[in-house]
This record gives structure tokens, sequence and C-alpha cells, in this order.
């Protein structure tokens, strides 16, 4: 007969579990604040819940510097001498959770039962003094140092509430500071529809006014404008707010709230996002930019979103189904805010595609809506300048050229000399959305030094034999193919182009490609110049209609050969830009320069 299993109890470290709990749960003390207004708010809201004859809500916050002490005070429900034992002193227990089963959800915060612990982080000793409406003729008080240990005594009758006093221990007494009191509870508690005030209830309540999406008073659309960036201006630390966009429940949705663009230049690449998240009007999350498209990295805001599930610290959200829902709508809500400002507002949507031009670049290539706003107003970095893809297509004849990613090349020197916009493809953003706005016009884009590209911009043209027999004869050279062609303008007689694909297969089987490359990148690289022809180190385009090149077939045979070699030293000139495997050198370029010169000038007599 095989033994029978023991069913033992799990055991529990007290004291330990406090520790764990109060000193490691949040990362930063200054949320006891946030946890002990919360209490209070809920206290209030289940008294309004359960007492008809329920006063309206109040919570005052003391700080007293002198005695290093911090009172939370409230009109709230109060703690019967049970309640204390089940809810108060048990950790995980919390009357919210006991409402929220029954069903009664209004406005209630608190959820886990664990937000009174934060109170031990800060204090050498907490005092709680407490009255229900249940038993208006019993008070209370409560009192504990670290939490593992209580005591409850009987107390001098008071009003129904709760009064919270903790005893600051010294690295915490800043607390006590009312301006620092002041900010940290505009910070965590500006949303809570409840008047919460410091020092005296005599006092203006630190969140107030309501938030722009709580206004029911009916205001001017500038005074509405004016109380919004107003607003947004205590959340965005960093840029001025340049417009607000409202969030507004809805695109499957609940949440509501307050976007800003931000008055301040960004790279395409730059992250500014910033969103504060609240839930049931408490402060869960001071950044919460996943919420935010990837592209809006100059986007602020203020989301009320109480769909949103907070983690056991309240110091973020889960990312979780309604998570992906509210970052749809917000996402939504900053396409349409952005369309209405394009109608709207001409003034500040031109000030936005000047601030934010790069960013919107790739903004519009996530988003197809985006992309039809922005296509024809939004600016490309070309060689004439930034300019928009109408101006650019008009200005290169209804063609369009981009370049390979390293500007100079000699392509671009020829659309230089004839002024036409070269876009600059190592720009971000750049190339895709010129191949974008392209397609949607059923135009090509000529890329400067690709096969394709150079073959457009040079057309090849055929020679009588003994023309391009001569032509070669004058300018052979190992490594170079010559293509006699025609282009513009015709002061050009030659242009001189690298294979770009030639370049790279030479730096890939370079023995030093293998320090500088991993294995498996170089492998795949090796594998596509597996599949390039063995050919010329470059091109020669001569142009056959350049009366400096008709001059020079036309020329006896030692003047045509001075005059290709000082034509062949410019050219290397013109299109050098570094020692390219093959390439002639800067120093052999002078020298035949140099040497063509001498020959073609007389002699002194």
């Amino acid at each position: 007969m095989s033994p029978v299993a023991e069913l033992v109890r799990t055991q529990v470290d007290l004291g330990g579990l406090m520790r764990v709990l109060a000193n490691n749960m949040y990362s930063t003390p200054e949320v006891v604040v946030r946890e002990l207004v919360q209490n209070a708010h809920d206290s209030c809201t289940r008294r309004r819940l359960e007492d008809t004859s329920a006063p309206e809500a109040r919570i005052l916050v003391v700080p007293d510097a002198a005695a290093g002490t911090l009172s939370i005070v409230d009109n709230g429900a109060g703690l019967t001498r049970e309640e204390i034992d089940r809810y108060l002193a048990t950790v995980g227990a919390g009357y919210t959770g006991r409402l929220r089963a029954a069903g009664a959800d209004a406005g209630l915060i608190g959820q886990f039962g664990i937000g009174f612990l934060s109170a031990y982080v800060v204090s050498t000793r907490v005092d709680l003094y407490t009255t229900s409406f249940q038993t208006p003729q019993e008070a209370w008080h409560f009192s504990s140092a670290g939490g593992e240990r209580y005591t409850v005594a009987p107390h001098t009758a008071q009003d129904v509430g709760t009064r919270v006093v903790l005893q600051l221990s010294e690295r915490f007494r800043p607390l006590c500071d009312a301006p620092t009191l002041e900010a940290l509870l505009q910070r965590y508690c500006c949303l809570l529809p409840m008047a919460i005030h410091v020092g005296s209830p005599e006092r203006p309540a630190i969140n107030r006014p309501p938030p722009p999406w709580r206004e029911t008073e009916a205001h001017s659309p500038l005074r509405r404008r004016t109380l919004e960036r107003a607003f947004a201006a205590r959340f965005e630390q960093r840029f001025e707010p340049l417009c607000t966009l409202p969030v507004a429940s809805g695109n499957g949705g609940s949440a509501r709230g307050l976007l800003w663009l931000q008055d301040g230049a960004t790279y395409g690449t730059s992250d500014n996002r910033n969103l504060s998240v609240f839930v049931r009007g408490m402060l869960v999350s001071r950044d919460a930019r996943e919420l935010l498209p990837e592209w809006a990295g100059f986007v602020g805001g203020v989301l009320e979103a109480d769909a949103l599930t907070p983690t056991a610290s309240r110091e973020d959200v889960q990312r979780d189904a309604a998570f992906d829902v509210t970052a749809e709508q917000v996402r939504e809500c900053l396409i349409d805010g952005l369309s209405r400002l394009a109608r709207e507002d001409e003034t500040t949507w031109r000030r936005l595609l000047q601030r934010h031009n790069e960013a919107l670049l790739g903004a519009a290539l996530c988003d197809e809506r985006l992309f039809t706003l922005l296509a024809d107003a939004l600016k490309v970095p070309t060689t004439e300048g930034d300019l928009t893809l109408p101006a650019v297509r008009r200005r290169s004849g209804g063609r369009l050229h981009a370049s390979t990613g390293e500007s100079g090349g000699p392509e671009e020197v020829l659309c230089r000399a004839l002024g036409v916009p070269v876009v600059d493809s190592g720009r971000y953003a750049a190339l895709p959305f010129t191949r974008r706005w392209a397609e949607r016009q059923g135009l090509p884009v000529l890329q400067l030094g690709t096969r394709e590209g150079n073959a457009a911009l040079f057309p090849r043209v055929q020679l009588e034999p003994a023309q391009e027999e001569r032509l070669r004869a004058l300018f052979a050279e190992d490594g170079v193919e010559l293509v006699p062609s025609r282009f513009s303008p015709p002061a050009l007689p030659l242009v001189l182009v690298p294979d770009r694909e030639a370049e790279l297969k030479a730096k890939l089987e370079a023995d030093t490609a293998d320090k500088r490359i991993g294995a498996a990148v170089l492998s795949l690289a090796r594998g596509f110049t597996a599949t390039l022809s063995s050919r010329a180190q470059a091109r020669l385009y001569l142009n056959v209609d350049a009366p400096t090149l008709q001059a020079l077939l036309a020329a006896p045979e030692d003047r045509a050969r001075s005059a290709a070699r000082l034509l062949s030293g410019l050219c290397t000139l013109l299109s050098h830009r570094d020692e390219r495997a093959g390439a002639p050198s800067v120093a052999s370029a002078l020298e035949g320069i140099s040497a063509a010169l001498c020959a073609l000038l007389p002699p002194s007599a």
C-alpha cells in the first residue's frame, strides 16, 4: 500500500511579505499621497452609494512641517470596528472590491486592497481615526508602526469619516512642504471629480477647473482653444502646444481626453511622445506613449480611459485587448484631428508642416489617409533644396530623379547643371515617399546610379563604325566601358559613372569584408553578388551632340589625343569621390591634364 500524501498549508512570513510589498511595490514613495487620497475618494463614493443623507464629499490634505506629519481627512463612509480588521488590516482585502462584486462601480478607484501599505514606506507610525456612518456614535483609533502589528482602541466621538495621520520618516519630511505637496496632488489627482483642498477647506481646490472635455459651460471656439492649450501646458514640459485635438469616445473606444501637437522642430526619428493616462480620475501612467502611433513623435496628450486596467502598483496599465482598442481610438482621433486642422486652420497647418515635415513623411507612409492628406504638401530634400513633389515634377520636365543614397555622384553633377532636382535617397523616408507619390501619378522614379536609371538618363546611340572606333582609340581604358549617348547640356562632352553593383561586389569579396560584416549577412550579400556578371568598374558616357566631341573627331590625330587626355582628366576630377578600385587617382588626372595642355600649347619662341 502506497503512503498517503500529506496536505500542508503554505506558510506566510507576514513581516517579510509586508516589507516586500511596502518597499518594492512602488517606484517612488511619492505615490503614498496618491494612494491615501484614492482611499479617501473611494470612502466618499461608498458613502454616497450607501447613505442617502450623505453630505457633499470633501477631502482635505494637511501638511505640518513642524510636527513632521501629513494628514488626509475625508467625510466618507468611515470604518466600523469589524471593518478595520477585515479590510484595513488585511492585505489584499478592501471594501471597494466587495462593492464592485455587488455591481456598484460608480467611480470607485481601488481594486487590490494594498494601497494602504504605501503609508508604511514613508512613516515611522501610522494613526487612523475613523467613525462609520453605520455607527456614528462610535469612533476608533488604529495605530501601527511597520504594519505587522496594530492596536485598535475607542476614541473620542468625531464627525463621520476618516483621518489618517502619517508620522513621516526624516528622509520623507519634504512631503510636509505645502508647494511640493500641491504639485504632487495636481499631478496625480487633477482629474478627480471630488474637490481636494490642501491645508484648509477654505483654500481653492487643487483639482479645479475640470479638464476641457468635462466642461459643461458653453464657450466660444477661441475661449475653448485657450482653455485646452492652458490645460495641455500643465503636462507638456519640453514644448509649447502648437494646437490641440480632442479625443472623444467612439471609434470602438470609450476614452476621452486631449491631444496636442508640439511646437518644436523634430527629425524623422525623434520620439517626443508624451501621454499621461488617468483611470477613474487618478493618474496611472505618465509615459503611456505606446497608446500613440509610433509615427506620432511630435504628439502629447492626456487620456482618461476607465476601460484600461491598472497594474497592481497603479503606475502603468496592462497591455490587453482594452489597451489595443484604446490605441486604435487614439490613432483615429489623431488622424481625424489632423484632417480637420488642414481644412479649418490653414495658418496652424502650415506651422505644423514646417515644424514636423520630416516626421510627417514617415507618418504618411504608415496610413493611406495621411498620405492622401500630406502627399502634395510635404517637402522632400533635393539637390535644389527642399521641394514638394509637384514642384520637383515641374522642374524636372515631368520626370522624378533620386540619388542612390550617396550625394555628389557624377549623375547629380549633370542634373545640377540642368537645374533638375534630385531627391536625396539617404534622408529619412524621402525615397519611399517619392515612390509612393510617383506611383499614384503614374510616373517612374529614375534612381541615379542604377543601371535602369542611368540608361534613361544616358540613352545609348548607334554611331558609324569608324566614329566609334576612333572614340575607343582615344578614350579606351582598362575597366571602363564606353557608351555613346545623347544628353544635356551639350557643353558637357562626357561623364564617367562608376558601376555601383561592381563596387559592391569588389567590397564584399575583399579579404577585410569578413572582419567588418557578420558571417550570416556576408553570406547573403555574396549570394546576391554572385549573380552579377563580371563587368567594367565604370562607364564613360560620350555626348555625341557635344560640339567639343565633334571637333575632337575632326581634329588631327596628335591634337585629338591631347584633347582626349585633357577631357579624361577633367572628367575624372568631376566624378571622383573616393579611391575606388581601378579608378584613376586625382594625382594621375592632374598629371594627364598638365601633359595635355603642354602638348596643345605651342612651344615658346
